[in-house]
């Protein structure tokens, strides 16, 4: 390993549907963090962990920033997106170039004095060169002594002088995780995870939010891999929505998520599905814990 070999945390921040988690993946290259046209999809620090022969990237995928505290998760969902901001070694804080807004400002105010921040300022694609600019200028005249880059994580453009600059301000360190290892989570974790985003796409309104998933059973056989997960909702009423009419719901979540999971470990999946009510759960801190949000999960 030669003697300038870089690594560090990278957090990335910023208000709900922002792109952290389009971001991450598209930097990695694997699709670690779930993705949907909805604020608030993840929940989790999510770390997606990118090893080159010249330096480590840790970044850190975190859940966005709101001024909702009212239920348990969402005061969780808080803490796992403002944990990282006195470790990281560098913060991306990311903005919706379209919804530059007082919520942003609030978020800028909180790394203010964080002497290792870059703006990225994501969805470029979605308005002209012309439009950007005063964008860009607003957020230059806030925040005169952080350095902005426009890029599309979507359409992956300017994500190579993104990566470049993020590299450039990670310290002279040791690598952290072995080479191949491409994140800190489970393979049970992620599962659950892509039934939570198929979750989100196949149902409509606000159901996804009293929504979560656990993975019961996990078997690697020869041929197949067998997987048993819970979907748990609040009410009798939103279990009947999931399942939908003749468990049309519930099957078409199925066959998006085990597409997925077949992708991503390149090998035959069997995905079996439940649902179940635990009443509440998203507002008590017990539940919380049993289904993995917990203050541990925040700690590196």
């Amino acid at each position: 390993m030669n003697n300038g070999f870089r690594t560090g945390y990278v957090a990335l921040i910023g208000k709900p549907n922002t792109g952290k988690s389009t971001l991450m993946n598209a930097l990695i290259g694997e699709k670690l963090s779930i993705t949907a046209h909805r604020p608030q999809t993840t929940r989790h620090q999510i770390l997606g962990i990118k090893t080159t022969e010249a330096y480590q990237c840790i970044f850190v995928d975190t859940p966005g920033i709101h001024d909702s505290n009212h239920k348990a998760i969402h005061r969780y969902m808080n803490r796992a997106a403002t944990s990282m901001l006195a470790d990281a070694d560098l913060i991306c804080l990311l903005v919706d170039v379209r919804r530059f807004n007082g919520d942003d400002e609030k978020i800028l105010q909180r790394v203010a004095d964080q002497r290792n921040v870059l703006i990225v300022l994501n969805k470029i694609d979605q308005l002209s060169r012309a439009e950007c600019l005063p964008v860009m200028q607003k957020i230059a005249e806030k925040a005169p002594d952080f350095e902005i880059i426009p890029i599309s994580a979507l359409e992956k453009d300017n994500l190579d002088r993104l990566e470049s600059l993020i590299v450039s301000r990670l310290p002279v360190a040791v690598p952290q995780f072995p080479d191949d290892q491409i994140t800190d989570k489970s393979m049970r974790f992620i599962v659950a995870e892509i039934v939570r985003e198929k979750l989100f796409r196949v149902l409509t309104q606000e159901l996804p939010y009293s929504i979560t998933v656990s993975v019961d059973h996990y078997i690697e056989e020869t041929d197949i891999t067998r997987i048993s997960a819970t979907i748990w909702v609040e009410r009798n009423s939103q279990k009947s929505i999931v399942i939908g009419k003749q468990g049309s719901q519930l099957k078409k979540t199925g066959t998006l998520a085990r597409a997925d999971i077949e992708k991503l470990i390149d090998g035959k999946v069997y995905l079996q599905l439940w649902v179940k009510v635990r009443e509440d759960w998203a507002d008590d801190e017990r539940s919380l814990a049993t289904f993995g949000y917990s203050s541990a999960d925040q700690n590196h």
